[in-house]
């Protein structure tokens, strides 16, 4: 079962429809990545809820990252009466606060995975936090090595989240009594943010999401992808992908559409097509994959790149006013180097297509 070191996070039941998608894609991650006798460094593991999957993808050893409140130190305990075919090491302390490196002791740069499966967008809370997890993940990584994970998808979640404001102040006072306009409801999931913005700042930016099935909402940031982008390459990590959940499975749909349909909750259509409730979960969350250059190897991947020199100026160019769906989609040529998150993707990240912003980078 799941656990956190953050206060707000809570395990969450496997039968719930949210989890049960959210674990598929997991599993085709590693499957993706994750190679025989890989060494992979989990951060905020947790108790390690993926520990099935890390014994079929025959690693060869694993790091465990969390801070002490999440469990780690009873996992560490378990698997050392347990015969596993690889060999295992665990530390308490947080990411995106300390330093890693003081802890590892000369060991860095041993990693060929690094993975973040929760809780990355919660170190967006300030800069400092992000900046000290990547510089975290570049340090544990080998050259070649690939950062890969799983986080709420901003864009969805902002474009959802300006429409329901416009909407709103439109109507004014015919608006219904009980319609919020910093609340986001959807049939399966509630999302409610703190204050209303016009504009998208940087870090910080807390919502609370709740399932429909939960008990309490979870508090996250949401997670400016330019920013994202841009405290990477300064830590040494190239951009490679930002993908939202929907396409990830429209891409894996012959893996993942069987798995889907065997866990028989009505997810898929007999085509292997989500069905709109899926749709609707798995669009809330993206993938975001990130590699550490080897020059040894191969020319490094290049991040798409801000145009001035001071980057607080550049980012300030990702601000979006408002939602406008008359709006013509920008036409650009996609240069060497930017990448996927050009290619008429939303300004703030993936996103499906009918939420994508139109300005572009």
């Amino acid at each position: 079962m799941l656990q956190s070191s953050h206060p707000n996070y809570r395990p969450i039941p496997p039968e719930l429809t949210h989890h049960r998608l959210i674990e598929l894609v997991k599993t085709a991650l590693i499957n993706i990545f994750v190679y025989p006798y890989a060494t992979v460094c989990d951060l905020y593991c947790g108790q390690v809820p993926d520990e099935d999957k890390w014994d079929e993808a025959q690693i060869g050893h694993y790091i465990g990252i969390d801070v002490a409140t999440s469990g780690v130190s009873e996992v560490r305990e378990a698997w050392g009466s347990q015969r596993k075919s690889y060999t295992s090491q665990f530390f308490e302390l947080d990411p995106c606060i300390e330093d890693i490196g003081l802890q590892l002791q000369g060991e860095d740069n041993q990693a060929d995975i690094v993975c973040c499966m929760h809780n990355l967008q919660l170190c967006f809370e300030t800069e400092e936090k992000a900046k000290r997890l990547l510089q975290n993940v570049s340090s544990l990584l080998k050259p070649g090595g690939y950062f890969f994970g799983i986080i709420p998808d901003s864009s969805t979640i902002w474009a959802k989240y300006q429409k329901n404001v416009e909407a709103y102040h439109n109507k004014g006072a015919g608006m219904k009594p009980n319609i919020v306009p910093n609340c986001i409801r959807s049939e399966s999931y509630m999302i409610t943010f703190e204050v209303e913005e016009e504009k998208f700042p940087f870090f910080g930016k807390k919502y609370q999401l709740k399932f429909a099935t939960d008990v309490t909402a979870e508090s996250h940031c949401l997670v400016h992808f330019p920013s994202l982008i841009r405290l990477a390459r300064e830590a040494g990590l190239e951009y490679v992908e930002l993908q939202n959940l929907t396409e990830f499975y429209d891409d894996n749909r012959t893996q993942l559409a069987g798995m889907l349909q065997d866990f028989g909750h009505n997810l898929v259509d007999p085509r292997g097509r989500l069905l709109p409730r899926s749709f609707d979960v798995l669009g809330l969350f993206t993938t975001f994959v990130f590699q550490k250059p080897d020059p040894d190897v191969a020319p490094p991947l290049l991040t798409p790149l801000l145009q001035d020199g001071s980057h607080a100026q550049d980012e300030g160019d990702w601000h979006v006013n408002e939602w406008r769906d008359d709006e013509p989609t920008v036409q650009i040529e996609t240069s060497i180097g930017l990448g996927k998150i050009t290619e008429q993707k939303g300004i703030l990240g993936p996103g499906p297509p009918e939420l994508r912003f139109a300005e572009a980078l």
